[in-house]
């Protein structure tokens, strides 16, 4: 079940609703919790007792750690237990199947595939009990001794699926306020957000990223150079509105119950630069990976030769936690190769631009999405690369470019500040009427698409 659905918008969520606004203050947790499972065992049934048993676990490796803070070795083993533990099942569940493959190819050998499916949102999951756990270590928030409280934090359903990545001390304080958790001008602004997630998703997303398949479907041997481009800049545009969207839908969710979740994207193809887009793009993720990965291993304190070997390693692990392919992990080594240029030489040319760090900065994203995207072989992906950057021939351009032109112009458009600006004006001049009118045409115009269309896909549901 995904936010973009009928099923969803009509019948979950007005449920899910009614029973947490009218569960009494001292269970609101619990019914959170409760109709948050349900939302998970809808699609993933299945999968949900390992989703309970990372509840559970990290639940009394954080009391154990509580108990044991004058007993450095004890500690030291159960930061191992919490690290095996996680990192264990998503490995097992994600990079299993990767790894005999490879080994299989290499050796020889015909190891047998498991073809485990990767449990919902499990990417997710693993790293917000890790960070739990890894808080309570650090002596960053006290041991949650109250289980259906944690639980509700993990399983919380508008960020089970996809984030964004909420880390336990930005929510614990609102977990435990009872009364009053949520105000009618909070709701207010929540269904907003969702709204306008929702247009993002399934009016730019779903419309834009229609292009992309035809390209898979026609095969990148087939297509011209000037197609190839057209499908790079369109996979750009739908992993933006698609994500972002949802990213949306789940901050103005979170706003429904009485949370504020973490900004996730913040313009990022306005960037200047590739570090200011990973400063831009899935925010939550990023500073997961700086504040338990990068600082932990050295960050910038211990000379350049380090801080790069630092960058290499969070980066190798950026593209991998993306999925069990060749070409995630070369899309993490691709960033790291920019950002170690851009720190290293770029830098000061960077600020001192106006118009060209843009046009770098687009360049490149676009090149790296081109990587990202392809994800059937590194063979398919030399020919999609030998198509965009040796010209040649082959299916036009220009019916797509027909098709889909109105489409891609809205998502250019549409990924500038423009839009927030004006929408933000109606919200700050209070123009009730306008701003409800609004949001009204956004919602009947998605839903008309929703009952219209079959096509209503979601990036990063594999992830």
């Amino acid at each position: 079940m995904i936010f973009s659905s009928l099923l969803f918008i009509f019948r979950f969520l007005p449920i899910a609703l009614a029973i947490y606004y009218l569960a009494p203050a001292k269970l609101k947790n619990l019914a959170l919790f409760l109709v948050s499972i349900f939302f998970y065992s809808w699609g993933e049934v299945r999968y949900f007792p390992i989703m309970l048993a990372c509840i559970v676990g990290n639940y009394f490796i954080a009391i154990f750690l509580g108990k044991n803070q004058d007993k450095p070795t004890v500690r030291r083993w159960l930061l191992v237990l919490t690290l095996v533990f996680n990192l264990g099942m998503l490995f097992f569940f994600k990079y299993t199947d990767f790894f005999i493959i490879n080994i299989n190819a290499l050796f020889g050998t015909s190891i047998g595939l498991l073809r485990l499916t990767l449990p919902l949102g499990i990417s997710f999951y693993t790293f917000q009990t890790m960070s739990y756990t890894l808080d309570v270590y650090r002596g960053e928030v006290e041991p949650e001794r109250n289980i259906i409280d944690l639980g509700a934090y993990v399983v919380m359903f508008p960020q089970l699926i996809a984030g964004p990545i909420v880390l336990y001390k930005d929510v614990a304080a609102q977990l435990k306020v009872h009364k009053n958790r949520y105000t009618l001008s909070e709701i207010d602004a929540g269904i907003g957000l969702f709204v306008l997630g929702l247009a993002k998703k399934v009016l730019l997303a779903n419309s834009i990223g229609a292009l992309w398949d035809d390209i898979k479907v026609l095969g990148y041997a087939n297509i011209s150079t000037p197609l190839a481009w057209l499908g790079a800049i369109a996979f750009t545009l739908q992993i933006y509105f698609d994500f972002s969207g949802y990213s949306t839908m789940a901050i103005g969710l979170g706003k429904m119950l009485g949370f504020n979740f973490p900004l996730n994207f913040n313009l990022p193809y306005i960037s200047r630069s590739i570090t200011d887009f990973w400063r831009r793009w899935h925010m939550t993720l990023s500073g997961w990976f700086r504040e338990y990965l990068y600082i932990p291993l050295g960050g910038n304190r211990r000379g350049m030769k380090r801080q790069v070997l630092n960058l290499f390693i969070v980066w190798c692990l950026t593209g991998f936690w993306h999925g069990a392919n060749w070409n995630f992990l070369l899309w993490g080594f691709y960033y790291f190769v920019l950002l170690t240029i851009e720190k290293l030489w770029l830098h000061k040319p960077l600020a001192k631009g106006k118009i060209w760090p843009h046009i770098y900065a687009l360049f490149f994203i676009v090149v790296g999405w081109a990587i990202f995207a392809v994800d059937t072989g590194m063979g398919d992906l030399a020919m999609f690369f030998s198509k965009l950057f040796i010209p040649q021939g082959g299916i036009s351009a220009g019916y797509f470019v027909r098709n889909y032109g109105l489409s891609l112009l809205l998502g250019i458009v549409c990924s500038t500040p423009y839009p927030g600006r004006f929408y933000h004006k109606l919200c700050r001049q209070k123009k009730e009427v306008l701003r409800i009118a609004f949001l009204a045409v956004l919602l009947l115009v998605s839903i008309a698409y929703l009952v219209d269309s079959t096509y209503n896909p979601f990036i990063y549901f594999r992830f």
